[in-house]
């Protein structure tokens, strides 16, 4: 069996497109080129609009059928939406009983910005950067190189930090502290890590996720070092703290919150006594 050779047509097709833009707009710097692609990309999207509206009516445009049907186009509507290239404004057709429901872009919305948030939803779930690319391909039928996944990911990373420096309550009711251990990409090698986790009750009952913090396994003197930081980012007093068994942990966190009523987790205890008992046994326990 032979393998069919891959054809250079799409590849061809988007150089030529790509020339078109250039001989009709002569772009001269990346502003210039940015603004290019604003200007085709409101086109683009109200052909897609079109073709969606001619689905929902059953015919295409100055069609025989549409005579035959009650339901017909009755004109545009103007509406201005924001891109990755900034915002423009699209005409969005319109049908006559107000029946067409746009999905490319909603009656309500006004973002389509969506590629960004698709790759980091993709990124936070631990696809690499040529699964990302070639997912987005598949779905949109275009394709997004590495660097620009790498440019994307790479935009949060400031709100990342700044989300994980960010100052905390004076006091929390509750702090319910917890290791689990997850498999993590680290370049080309898929790792196990413990993941360190603290989330706190306000004084009026507000639930907030103080941290997340990364190590190669769980030990007392880590959990120290979390208490440490987050007694500098703010934390004065704690009532109450619920943990597991780990080992020296309990001396750990009333060392750095002397008051700390410290409270076994009932998951855990639960857990560990099902050791003991039969399988069948489980839902009844």
């Amino acid at each position: 069996m032979t393998m069919a050779r891959k054809t250079k047509q799409p590849v061809e097709k988007n150089r030529m497109i790509a020339r078109q833009i250039i001989e009709a707009y002569k772009p001269k710097t990346a502003e210039d080129m940015n603004n290019a692609l604003k200007d085709v990309f409101g086109p683009m999207i109200e052909e897609m609009l079109k073709a969606e509206l001619d689905y929902h009516l059953g015919y295409e445009n100055n069609s025989k059928s549409e005579k035959e049907t009650a339901n017909r186009r009755n004109g545009y509507s103007q509406k201005t939406v924001k891109t990755e290239q900034g915002e423009t404004t699209i005409s969005v057709p319109r049908d006559r009983d107000g029946s067409f429901e746009p999905q490319i872009v909603g009656k309500r919305q006004s973002d389509i910005s969506t590629i960004e948030n698709q790759v980091l939803a993709m990124y936070a779930r631990g696809m690499s950067q040529r699964d990302i690319s070639k997912t987005i391909e598949d779905i949109y039928g275009f394709g997004v190189s590495h660097e620009m996944v790498s440019q994307i990911t790479d935009k949060i990373m400031p709100k990342v930090e700044e989300w994980r420096n960010r100052p905390l309550e004076k006091c929390y009711a509750f702090l319910f502290v917890d290791c689990m251990y997850v498999k993590l990409r680290r370049g080309y090698e898929c790792t196990e890590c413990a993941v360190y986790s603290i989330l706190g009750y306000t004084l009026d009952g507000r639930k907030e996720l103080l941290g997340i913090w990364l190590s190669e396994s769980e030990s007392k003197n880590y959990w120290m070092q979390i208490f440490d930081e987050i007694k500098a980012r703010g934390v004065e007093d704690v009532f109450f703290l619920c943990m597991d068994g780990v080992s020296g942990l309990e001396a750990g966190a009333k060392a750095i919150f002397p008051d700390v009523v410290v409270q076994r987790c009932i998951v855990h205890l639960i857990r560990n006594s099902l050791k003991y008992v039969p399988s069948k046994d489980y839902k009844k326990f």
